[in-house]
């Protein structure tokens, strides 16, 4: 079954988290620290500022208070750039489906608050699997029967990070911003790419490995969850590349926005070439599930009929995926 992509969209809120900023809050950390460990030099954040400063999110609960753009609302301005690409009205939506790692409510699903801004009444349900919802997103669609599918299906991942971050924990705090991505997508209409060969794999015995508690902060095994994202990314990759690369199609690699030096580790192993490689974590710091995809998106207008762009990402669970996104000339 081919799944078109008609649009894609993204968006990340005004507020910038600075190294400067971190280094203000005293924590432990500096400039040079972050930049050598991570390559990161700034991150969004719906937080505001002082919010942060005041009280290191100490409190969850008061995060999604003050948020000055919900979790939902981020998902519905992304959705809109994808569907103002794709020339598909919000009405048009026959399924709604969204995930991502911290959802601002688990009831109703977060798909449905989207939705509900958006003004569409599709079915509306969540498919989460944390940093990889984007890909279980595809890999679900992929599954599907096409005729019992909508013309159109709205992908939203949403992730508002910095809601999970204690503002006391120096290797946390460098790591995360907060974005949204959404794509149209569609088995019965062209679109300007096609998303072949999406995998999903999981080993749950790593269930522990990353975590945000439905009430706490973010925690991970950060040594251990990177060795496991440097080898899966590459992985990954190379499995991709033996099943899908053309020698007259430019082959881009686009990975899990988690850190630049974590993807600077998977060029190398691979052999990606600087101009083949795209990333935007270095701006945009680590936004969950939606970093592959906004890198895309914020490229949308670059991307020739000719390009392949093997997209791969990891997760809480543990869980890895990947798909190539193959551009094509419009009719």
């Amino acid at each position: 079954m081919a799944l078109n992509l008609l649009g894609l969209g993204h968006f990340h809120p005004e507020n910038e988290i600075t190294n400067r900023f971190l280094e203000e809050l005293d924590i432990g950390t500096n400039d040079e620290w972050i930049m050598e460990r991570t390559g990161i030099r700034s991150r969004r954040t719906a937080l505001p500022l002082d919010y942060i400063r005041e009280t290191r999110n100490a409190d969850v609960r008061a995060a999604v208070e003050v948020a000055e753009v919900s979790n939902a609302e981020m998902g519905a301005r992304a959705a809109r750039l994808a569907l103002e690409r794709a020339g598909v009205s919000a009405a048009e939506i026959g399924l709604t489906l969204a995930g991502g790692c911290a959802p601002d409510t688990t009831t109703p699903a977060e798909a449905c608050n989207i939705a509900a801004l958006l003004g569409t009444d599709s079915p509306s349900v969540d498919v989460n699997s944390a940093c990889s919802s984007f890909f279980a997103g595809i890999y679900m669609l992929s599954l599907m029967d096409p005729d019992r599918l909508p013309d159109y299906v709205l992908l939203v991942t949403s992730e508002p990070m910095t809601n999970t971050v204690s503002y006391e924990d120096r290797s946390s705090a460098v790591l995360w911003g907060d974005g949204a991505i959404a794509a149209v997508i569609s088995t019965r209409h062209a679109g300007r790419a096609a998303l072949l060969g999406a995998r999903l794999v999981s080993d749950p015995k790593g269930h522990d490995k990353v975590v945000v508690p439905r009430l706490g902060h973010f925690h991970q095994e950060g040594r251990t969850v990177q060795s496991f994202a440097i080898r899966k990314t590459s992985d990954l990759y190379g499995a991709m590349q033996d099943c899908h690369r053309e020698e007259a199609r430019p082959f881009h690699f686009v990975g899990h926005q988690a850190n630049l030096r974590m993807l600077e580790s998977v060029c190398r192993r691979c052999e990606i070439p600087n101009d083949r490689h795209h990333s935007n974590a270095e701006f945009f710091g680590n936004t969950g599930g939606a970093g592959s995809g906004s890198v895309i998106s914020q490229l949308w207008d670059k991307w020739r009929a000719d390009d392949d762009i093997c997209v791969v990402g990891v997760g809480a669970g543990l869980t890895w995926g990947s798909y190539l996104m193959r551009f094509q000339a419009m009719a």
